[in-house]
């Protein structure tokens, strides 16, 4: 290793046959595990009740608005794929922002997704596979061990995908095969024995579908929300983008062949549930999954907890990968300490921005209840989304010679925008205290950006403190500039 003076940290020497950066491994089969192992995690298995309840209790307008939800995400992916192939960089939405619209709204996307909108999703869904675990091998549903033995076991689940992680992006990429198998699987068990089910009862349960629900069109958009929280996801291959062997062709069609196979798995799930169980069972049911495996085969329901658990840890280990290039992308362009634009010097994974993380989501999980802080940031995340389709359309009026190897009608992009800003405008209105508490912790963001990244003042005894502790790191961490960055 040498020193660079102009940079005051550690470089890599030249190597002119093999490059330290983050390489190109992610395959066609490997975006679409993204995809889908992104997006099925334990929401399907607990989310159609709240669906249910909020479209009046009817079958028929809880399974329009599950294919709804998954249009809307078909819709809002397509356009992130222009987005993405015209802007071929990673980081999602804060490389876009920060291309088109400046550092400090970058920033601010960047600093709600990593203090608080990522971590607390690991954290929240970190749990539900310590839960069921701790529930399954150790603890009954009143055991007073159980929130501590389930702690404990979603702390060492984090700790391992952390792991995993740093080590290798061909290594997470295969568990994440495998952990999208097993919870697609266990949806395939569920939607062939509810089909099976269906064609015994002739479809009866489905006979006026309907009729008989309780109509409220003010919740219908609570329903829409708990639909669209199970979809979540649609959006992370945008954040490895440079990390796809062929872009170009793989990102489309990642999304094309993902989400609508997602779209049918979930349908098809919720016909099964509806299929089986009664709507006041589905009314009453806190875990509507178990419910009905044990309706059909109470002796082998033990085995659902086991898939359900998979299905997080691969929604967890999905969020450590992308989320961990987002912190990267932040770092390359100055708006993080340098140490996280960092990556391995033989693993080339971005280790100090998954170690970050990982410390963040370990610090939720010590909250007796983070589930509350989800819905501060619902509006948002839709906020930021429509932002990017903004961005789209701007593009479109001001750069039209930029080469676009994806270009939808601009009507599509209007008509995704016009949605984000429904979901942006309800909650406001039916939320305004959440509004308020989301919007200044973004808010608070702004006098650390200029603060900490804007102001020509620095301290020189706290700057060479900062450059000893980030040679530090680096030879604790073997971590070194990625060459695109030297």
């Amino acid at each position: 290793m040498i020193k660079n003076h102009n940079q005051d940290i550690i470089t890599p020497p030249e190597i002119s046959s093999n490059r330290v950066e983050l390489k190109k491994n992610i395959t066609l089969f490997n975006g679409i595990n993204i995809i889908v192992g992104s997006i099925i995690g334990s929401g399907i298995f607990i989310s159609p009740t709240v669906v249910f309840n909020n479209s009046g209790g009817s079958v028929g307008v809880s399974l329009i608005v599950w294919l709804v939800c998954g249009l809307i995400s078909i819709l809002g992916a397509l356009c992130y794929a222009e987005l993405g192939t015209t802007i071929s960089r990673s980081g999602g939405e804060y490389a876009y922002m920060l291309e088109i619209m400046g550092p400090l709204p970058a920033f601010l996307f960047l600093w709600v997704n990593l203090l608080v909108t990522r971590p607390v999703a690991s954290a929240i869904i970190s749990w539900a596979f310590g839960y069921y675990m701790a529930q399954l091998f150790f603890c009954t549903p009143d055991d007073l061990l159980l929130t501590p033995v389930a702690k404990l076991i979603a702390v060492f689940g984090l700790l391992l995908l952390s792991f995993i992680n740093c080590l290798s992006v061909k290594v997470a990429m295969k568990l994440q095969d495998v952990f999208t198998v097993g919870k697609l699987l266990a949806l395939a068990f569920i939607i062939l024995t509810g089909l099976w089910k269906l064609i015994e009862t002739k479809g009866k349960p489905f006979q006026n579908m309907f009729e008989g629900g309780n109509y409220n069109y003010r919740r219908l958009p609570t329903a829409l929300f708990s639909g669209l929280f199970a979809y979540g996801g649609w959006n992370n291959l945008n954040y490895v983008i440079e990390e796809l062997k062929n872009p170009n062709r793989d990102l489309p069609l990642s999304i094309i062949i993902g989400l609508p196979l997602v779209t049918i798995i979930y349908t098809l799930t919720n016909v099964a549930y509806f299929a089986v169980l009664t709507p006041m069972q589905m009314q009453a049911s806190v875990a509507v999954a178990f419910d009905y495996v044990h309706a059909i085969f109470p002796n082998i329901s033990w085995l659902l907890p086991i898939f359900v658990s998979l299905s997080a840890l691969g929604s967890v280990n999905a969020i450590l990968f992308t989320s961990g290039r987002i912190v990267y992308s932040g770092a390359r362009n100055n708006q993080l300490p340098k140490i996280f634009a960092m990556i391995h010097i033989k693993r080339c994974t971005p280790v100090p921005s998954i170690i970050l993380l990982a410390i963040i989501s370990l610090l939720f999980l010590t909250a007796r209840d983070i589930t509350t802080l989800i819905g501060y940031f619902n509006f948002m995340l839709f906020l930021f989304v429509g932002i990017c389709i903004g961005c789209i359309i701007y593009l479109r009026i001001k750069h039209p010679e930029m080469p676009r190897p994806i270009k939808l009608n601009i009507g599509l992009h209007i008509t995704f925008l016009v949605i984000c800003l429904f979901f942006v405008i309800v909650p406001i209105i039916n939320n305004p205290i959440e509004m308020v508490i989301g919007t200044s912790i973004v808010l608070s963001g702004i006098p650390v950006f200029y603060v900490a990244f804007r102001t020509k003042i620095k301290n020189n005894k706290c700057v060479s403190i900062g450059r000893k502790v980030e040679m530090f790191l680096q030879k604790i961490l073997m971590v070194v500039p990625s060459d695109k960055d030297l």
